[in-house]
C-alpha cells in the first residue's frame, strides 16, 4: 500500500495550494480518506475527510477555506487550500480508513507527508 502526497510548498498568506495524494495497493473507492497536519511543536490534528461516497467533513479551523475531493478513477484525493494563513503551516498527511472518523488512530494507511509553509 502506498499513499504519496505532493503539491506542498511555500506560499504567501492569502494564497492557495492544492495537495494531491495518489494511492495504490488497495481498493481506493472503498475507503474514506482523511487529511491531517502537524505544525511544529504541536500534535497532529484532523483537517477533514471525504467518505467513499463523496461526503465531506472539515475541522472548524479550515471550514470554508479548504475543500477535499477525490477521483476514484485516478485513485487520488485532493486538498484544495484557499485563503491560507501562517497558522496553516504544517506537514500535511493523507490517510485511509474503512470507518468514518476524525481520529488519527483509526486510519490504517498513511502517506509520508508534504510540507506547507505560509509566509506572512
Amino acid at each position: 500500500v502506498q499513499l504519496v502526497e505532493s503539491g506542498g510548498g511555500l506560499v504567501q498568506a492569502g494564497g492557495s495550494l492544492r495537495l494531491s495524494c495518489a494511492v495504490s495497493g488497495y481498493t481506493f473507492s472503498s475507503y474514506d480518506m482523511g487529511w491531517f497536519r502537524r505544525a511544529p511543536g504541536k500534535e497532529r490534528e484532523f483537517v477533514g475527510y471525504i467518505r467513499w461516497n463523496g461526503d465531506t467533513f472539515y475541522a472548524a479551523s479550515v471550514k470554508g477555506r479548504f475543500t477535499i475531493s477525490r477521483d476514484n478513477n485516478r485513485n487520488t484525493v485532493y486538498l484544495q487550500m484557499n485563503s491560507l494563513k501562517p497558522e496553516d503551516t504544517a506537514v500535511y498527511y493523507c490517510a485511509a480508513a474503512t470507518v468514518t472518523t476524525t481520529k488519527d488512530s483509526e486510519y490504517e494507511y498513511w502517506g509520508q507527508g508534504t510540507q506547507v509553509t505560509v509566509s506572512s
